[in-house]
């Protein structure tokens, strides 16, 4: 049986999709299901933690050496991977694929107008749309952060074997997956219950 670095006395269990005999550690069931949520292993807000981890790490390269926030640098992201010339994307449409806020959004975009980064025209189809795309400025800060961002990533997942960075990848996809069909499912206690 593999080894690996975890240390807990909590029961283990197969990690599905990874290497045959690898194991994770599997959350202690619940004393009493109805009277505590623990959040160290409650799992929205573990992968929250995880989350903001990295984007702080990368927040703060970022911020240093090309003076874009969180935001800025997903607007940045999301507007680069589609060629200037064929510019279709929106304030909405960035929202949408990077599932930040529409205020937050609104936000990074204005500031890189403003920096010279993105430049913002109306659609010819739809007046009431502006279209979004990186500036030659935006684009060659784009591609100056590109390389550190793999690289950043690269780091991250080298602490992983291959087979946990299959897994890592099927468990996050089914994740999101269950998760849009769950989205707004969740049953919230009325006023006075629970």
């Amino acid at each position: 049986m593999a080894t690996d670095r975890c240390t807990t006395d909590a029961p283990r269990s197969p990690c599905y999709g990874c290497e045959p005999d690898a194991t994770i550690d599997a959350p202690a069931p619940p004393q009493d299901e109805s009277a505590v949520l623990r959040l160290e292993s409650f799992l929205p807000y573990r992968l929250s933690v995880l989350s903001n981890t990295i984007s702080h790490s990368i927040a703060l390269a970022y911020r240093d050496r090309f003076g874009l926030s969180v935001a800025e640098w997903r607007v940045m992201a999301t507007l680069g991977e589609e060629p200037a010339a064929a510019a279709t994307l929106c304030a909405n449409t960035v929202a949408a694929r990077t599932a930040m806020d529409k205020v937050q959004v609104s936000r990074a975009i204005a500031r890189m107008i403003a920096a010279g980064l993105v430049s913002r025209t109306q659609d010819p189809n739809d007046r009431r749309r502006a279209i979004l795309s990186l500036t030659e400025e935006g684009r060659g800060v784009y591609e100056r952060i590109v390389p550190a961002a793999l690289d950043y990533e690269q780091r991250l997942m080298s602490l992983l074997s291959t087979p946990e960075q299959v897994c890592l990848s099927r468990l996050i996809d089914k994740l999101m997956t269950c998760a849009h069909r769950v989205e707004g499912a969740l049953p919230v206690a009325e006023d006075g219950e629970g």
